[in-house]
């Protein structure tokens, strides 16, 4: 699957903070569909979209 990152959050957040789901639920709101991956690599959640063909 290929998919287009909206925004980058570090792992590190204060605990009970959840500032990636609470932005991709802000996105699904506005009619995106939106979700959150890890990317263990740079140890940061993406909120992600599915790519279109023109991106």
């Amino acid at each position: 699957m290929r998919a287009k990152v909206l925004e980058k959050f570090s792992a590190g957040a204060p605990r009970g903070s959840w500032p990636a789901e609470e932005y991709a639920a802000e996105r699904r709101a506005q009619g995106e569909p939106a979700t959150v991956v890890m990317d263990l690599e740079s140890d940061a959640f993406l909120v992600v979209i599915p790519a279109r063909d023109d991106d």
